[in-house]
């Protein structure tokens, strides 16, 4: 009799605890259902039309934050009507503006402001700083020369910069990389992408000669005397003709597509010296196209002109200037 009546008060207090703990749970859901526990009242990320890049947000403190972003204006009449494309917030956080409104932009220090909200009324006040974008590369560029650095063991002295046209002998006569250095790039932007990313078209125009380089190489070839050697996988990296590109701004690239589908990347760099290792550098005066070459060490014939040009060219510059 005494051991039932302890199973039946043991059964009983279980009883009392799944009860007890069954309130804590529902008294816990109802909590998570009000949101009475969050207090998150953040911009994760935002876009605009015709933003370029990724909006860099920061969280000042409780009750403010900072954004800067960049429009591009040549897209725009002026900034005083800048739809909001994109808003995400932090878990049921609420924004004193929503997707396809716009902002006002056009005042003295190109700022607006937006207020989130947290589910506990608590809000923080953002103020967005827009910076007025032009795409650099747009306009007329006359081609100057066309450059490597190439060779095998750079540190052994196998290593070199050089203008194309400085061995002439190595090229077809009169159709060489000379015929590049009169072109005209002529570069136009259509678009913006959802990333923030630029777009347009190059066209790329002979000069006054009506030329464009053969890239064959007709030096001495070691490997196959004789032979000569097609390098446009090397030096056509900004396609004849018209041709579309893509610059990416996050990654500091552009890149080419000609109308065969044929893609080339590389990046546009501003005046300035590039120190290139072992006492090798080379300097832009204006503004170069710049491309990572995938040359192949090739230790047998170091210090040679096939070695520079065919076999292990390192990095390629078409060097322009603004017309």
């Amino acid at each position: 009799m005494i051991t039932t009546m302890k199973a039946i008060y043991k059964l009983l207090a279980l009883s009392f605890v799944a009860i007890g703990m069954q309130s804590c749970v529902n008294d816990l859901q109802d909590e998570i259902n009000d949101g009475k526990w969050n207090h998150e009242r953040q911009v994760l990320d935002i876009k605009f039309e015709n933003q370029i890049g990724v909006a860099e947000i920061s969280v000042d403190d409780a009750t403010s934050g900072t954004i800067n972003l960049s429009i591009n204006v040549n897209a725009v009449p002026d900034l005083s009507d800048i739809k909001l494309t994109n808003l995400q917030l932090s878990y049921q956080a609420k924004s004193s503006i929503s997707v396809g409104e716009s902002l006002n932009f056009e005042n003295p220090e190109r700022t607006a402001k937006i207020t989130v909200y947290s589910t506990t009324g608590e809000h923080r006040d953002y103020t967005i700083h827009v910076s007025e974008f032009a795409e650099t590369i747009e306009g007329k560029w006359a081609i100057q020369a066309l450059s490597i650095y190439g060779g095998t063991g750079p540190e052994y002295g196998g290593g070199a910069v050089m203008a194309l046209i400085d061995k002439p002998w190595v090229w077809k006569e009169n159709d060489g990389p000379a015929c590049e250095n009169d072109n005209i790039l002529t570069f136009t932007m259509t678009g913006v992408s959802d990333e923030g990313n630029t777009s347009g078209t190059c066209l790329n125009e002979a000069g006054l000669d009506n030329k464009y380089a053969d890239f064959t190489y007709v030096g001495n070839n070691p490997e196959n005397p004789g032979e000569t050697v097609d390098l446009d996988k090397f030096y056509r990296k900004i396609p004849v003709g018209e041709s579309t590109w893509v610059r990416n701004y996050a990654e500091n690239t552009i890149t080419f597509t000609d109308k065969d589908g044929h893609v080339t990347v590389g990046r546009f760099e501003n005046a300035g010296t590039e120190d290139l290792g072992n006492g090798i550098s080379f300097t832009i005066a204006d503004n170069a196209f710049s491309f990572t070459l995938d040359g192949t060490d090739d230790w047998t014939n170091i210090y040679s002109d096939y070695d520079k040009f065919v076999k292990k060219p390192r990095k390629y510059w078409i060097t322009v200037k603004r017309m």
